[in-house]
This record gives C-alpha cells, sequence and structure tokens, in this order.
C-alpha cells in the first residue's frame, strides 16, 4: 500500500514539474546502469527541486540525503520519512548533532548494499550561484561503509549537473546532464583511504564542472554573469557556456558590459494571475515573505501550486457546480488548466 501512495505522490510530482518548467531537458540517462547500486551526486542550486527532478527523471526510486531541519516538526517528519527522505546534520544545527550522521551513513550504506539508490548533495549546501563548490568527504563515507558491509558490492557513482535558466524565476527551464558512470571499486584502496577520498572526490568534481556551468573566478563573477548574458548564451547547454567563459577577456570586453533587461508584465501576466487568484495571492502576501533561504524559492512556490491546486479547483468546481452548473465548473477549471499550461510553455 506505501508503494502504491509513494508512485501516485511520484506521479503527481512528475506531472506537476512539467506545469511548472516550461521545458525539462534530459541528458545522458541511459548511463545509469540498471541492477546496481547507485550514489547520484548532482550540484545543489535549487533547494529540493534538484532532488524532485532527478528523481522523475530516471524511473528510479532514490532516499535522499536533505537537511536536518526540515525535519524539526513531527508532521513535516512522516511526510518526508514517506518520500524517502532521511535527515543529514551540519555544524549548524549543533556540533553535538554531528553524531546522528554516523546512523545516517550505515543507513545508506545498508541501503546501498541492498541495490537500492541514494541521493546526496557533495557540496553539502545549496546555492544559487553558478559553480561547482568544493565537495565534503561525507558521501565517501557512505560509500566506504558500503564496502566495508560487502567488499564485493558494485556500486556506480553518477555525478549529475542540474541546470537552471534562472532558479527563482516562474516559469523556468531546466536541463539535467547524467554523467559518465564512476565505478569505486576501481579507485578505492582499503590501505590508503586519504587517497581514495581525494581521487574519487576528483573526478566526481572534474565531472561536475562539465556538466553544469562553472565560474571560478569569483572577483570577477557577476562580470562574467552580465557578460554571458549579453552574449545571450543558454545556461542548459552548460558545454558551450564553460567554452565561451574560458575564452573572455573581461578587461577587453569590460565595454559590453551591460545590465540584465528588466522584464515586462503584459496582459497575459496578468490575465494568469487574475484566473489564479488565491494561488497568487498566498504566494505573493504569506509564502514569499517566509522564505527561509532565496534558494527555497522555488521549492516553496512548487510546494504550494502541489497541494494548493487541487484544494482549489475541486471548492471553484463546487461553488460553480451548486451555484449554475456542473457543466459549467468543469468547463471553467478545464479552461484555466489550458490556460495555465500554455502560459507556463509559451507565455
Amino acid at each position: 500500500m506505501n508503494n502504491i501512495g509513494y508512485q501516485l505522490i511520484r506521479s503527481w510530482v512528475k506531472f506537476s514539474l512539467h506545469f511548472y518548467f516550461k521545458k525539462i531537458k534530459i541528458h545522458g540517462v541511459e548511463n545509469v546502469p540498471k541492477n546496481k547500486a547507485v550514489l547520484f551526486l548532482p550540484n545543489h542550486q535549487n533547494a529540493l527541486i534538484d532532488a524532485l527532478l532527478i528523481a522523475v527523471s530516471t524511473g528510479r526510486k532514490p532516499y535522499f540525503l536533505v537537511r536536518s531541519d526540515v525535519f524539526a516538526k513531527p508532521f513535516l517528519k512522516k511526510i518526508f520519512s514517506f518520500l524517502r527522505m532521511l535527515p543529514i546534520y551540519r555544524i549548524r544545527d549543533g556540533r553535538s548533532s554531528l553524531k546522528n550522521n554516523e546512523a545516517i551513513f550505515n543507513t545508506c550504506a545498508s541501503l546501498l548494499c541492498n541495490k537500492e539508490d541514494v541521493l546526496a548533495f557533495p557540496e553539502a549546501s545549496h546555492s544559487l550561484i553558478r559553480k561547482v563548490r568544493p565537495l565534503s568527504k561525507g558521501f565517501t563515507r557512505i560509500l566506504f561503509a558500503a564496502l566495508h558491509k560487502n567488499p564485493n558490492l558494485d556500486i556506480v557513482i553518477i555525478p549529475v549537473g542540474v541546470n537552471y535558466k534562472e532558479a527563482v524565476s516562474f516559469p523556468d527551464k531546466a536541463a539535467l546532464f547524467f554523467g559518465n558512470p564512476i565505478k569505486i571499486t576501481d579507485w578505492y584502496n582499503s590501505e590508503n583511504l586519504n587517497e581514495s577520498v581525494t581521487k574519487i572526490k576528483d573526478l566526481v568534481s572534474n565531472q561536475l564542472k562539465k556538466i553544469t556551468t562553472h565560474i571560478k573566478d569569483d572577483e570577477n563573477y557577476n562580470n562574467i554573469i552580465k557578460k554571458i548574458e549579453v552574449d545571450n548564451l543558454n545556461y542548459l547547454n552548460p558545454e558551450k557556456v564553460n567554452i565561451a567563459i574560458k575564452a573572455y577577456d573581461l578587461k577587453e570586453d569590460m565595454e559590453l558590459i551591460s545590465t540584465k533587461n528588466i522584464r515586462r508584465k503584459g496582459f497575459f501576466y496578468y490575465l494568469f494571475v487574475l484566473l489564479n487568484f488565491p494561488i497568487v495571492f498566498l504566494w505573493k502576501k504569506v509564502l514569499v515573505s517566509k522564505l527561509p533561504e532565496k534558494e527555497f524559492t522555488a521549492t516553496f512556490r512548487f510546494a504550494l501550486a502541489l497541494f494548493m491546486y487541487p484544494v482549489f479547483f475541486t471548492l471553484l468546481s463546487l461553488v460553480l457546480g451548486f451555484s449554475f452548473s456542473w457543466s459549467l465548473g468543469f468547463i471553467v477549471v478545464s479552461v484555466i488548466i489550458m490556460y495555465d499550461y500554455l502560459y507556463v510553455k509559451f507565455g
């Protein structure tokens, strides 16, 4: 019964993501091996949206390592546990809480031993900055614990580049690149764990820097972003963007750099607001002020839509059905759904 419930929620999330994103492109999913333990290691820009996109794009059912503070409330803890999410503790959660990670790492190791998939964010935090940040060694502890339990275990790492046109905007575009498989036993040396950690981290980091936009020049980061926008480069094609970045001579190109054009809201936007007024009102007047960090913008917005649109459409159908006719209720709801879809895809 739990599996049926999980599949229903998964299907609803996948359906809803295609209403949230103008475009979702998937590359290299054939790199994900079948019948093997897989540890997915993506870059981390967009909070929970990163994990959801990967989960619905592979046909797999991975367990997710997510920041422990989202488990603070018992009700949310039950929901997240049902969705295969496991808490990971950070120093900001209290130094004493870090000891809880040992049990989580052992749980993940056991999952891998049972050929279950695990998804962890090796950067250990999220950031909207378009850069692959230094990787934590936490994921290697999971791998080594699994190999300690079963030295013959065939574990594969799949780096995942998650790319957004503009992560905080709606509607947005996304592109996922599943990297080349890394077979852990080829790089694991039980006699020299430190060397193994370094080699595996470098392999993952180097792949991530190729399959997502990587701006390593912190000092000129903002100017590079502006230059990319002036050149109208597509963040959904990170290979091309990274080649362009390496060729930039910012001193020579400085006069070309301008500020980003301001988007003007037109008729179709205001019609969208009118047709979806209760949802838009909740977002702008209630949820926006509660965002803990800017990186949670898309996650909170998507969660609101995921849970409130069924309520909104049900209540609207009932009001119109009892007040006028059920056929009118059906037509109005159908028109709003169709308009929303067209607005997201073509607006």
